[in-house]
C-alpha cells in the first residue's frame, strides 16, 4: 500500500475537514474550513482540487454541497503517525490482545460500501482468532478511529486479518478552549 505524503497545510485542512465532518455528517463548505485553519477560501479550493486527485476528498455539489472527507482520508492522517504500532490496541471477543502488534491499518476497500473492510497488518500470531469472531481495533493513536469488526478471512503468511466492519468510529476532539 503507498503511504501518501501530505504536506502541513494539507493535513491541516484535511484534519480540519474530518473535525468539521464529524460534528454535522454534512458537507463541510469550504468557507467553514478556511476559517478553521485561517486561510482564505481560494487557497483551500486549490488544496481540494490536490485532496480530490488524491481521492481524499469528494466534492458534493448543490446548495448544501461542499467537501466530505473520503475513508481514504482517515487512513492518509493516520498513516502518518503508525510510528509507534504497539500502541493501537486490539480486543479479540471482548477480551484485549496483548501478544501482538498491529502494523497498519488498510482500509483501502472502505468507499465500496458492500465490501465494507479493513485490513489489519498484525506482528504476532493469529492462530486464536478464527472467521466470524469478534474484532475490535483501536482507537488508533492519531484520529482515534475504533473499528469493531467480525473477522472475515485471515491470510495467515501475511499475519493479515480481514474484518467485516460493523461499525466505525472516530470520536471527535475536545475543542481545547
Amino acid at each position: 500500500m503507498s503511504s501518501i505524503e501530505l504536506t502541513p497545510s494539507q493535513k491541516k485542512i484535511l484534519r480540519a475537514l474530518t473535525n468539521l465532518h464529524k460534528e454535522s455528517e454534512d458537507a463541510i463548505k469550504g468557507e467553514d474550513i478556511a476559517e478553521q485553519v485561517d486561510r482564505n477560501p481560494g487557497t483551500i479550493r486549490n488544496q481540494m482540487q490536490s485532496l480530490k486527485a488524491l481521492q481524499l476528498v469528494e466534492g458534493v455539489p448543490g446548495p448544501k454541497g461542499g467537501y466530505k472527507p473520503t475513508a481514504a482520508a482517515y487512513e492518509a492522517l493516520e498513516i502518518q503517525q503508525m510510528d509507534d504500532p504497539a500502541s493501537v490496541p486490539m480486543q479479540h471477543e471482548g477480551e484485549p490482545v496483548t501478544d501482538t502488534i498491529i502494523e497498519e491499518i488498510d482500509l483501502s476497500s472502505v468507499h465500496h460500501p458492500e465490501l465494507c473492510r479493513a485490513e489489519i497488518h498484525i506482528q504476532g500470531s493469529l492462530s486464536d482468532i478464527h472467521e466470524d469472531d469478534d474484532v475490535t481495533v483501536g482507537p488508533t493513536p492519531l484520529s482515534k478511529l475504533v473499528i469493531d469488526g467480525t473477522v472475515d478471512g485471515k491470510d495467515d503468511t501475511n499475519n493479515i486479518l480481514i474484518l467485516r466492519i460493523d461499525d466505525m468510529v472516530a470520536p471527535a476532539e475536545e475543542p481545547n478552549h
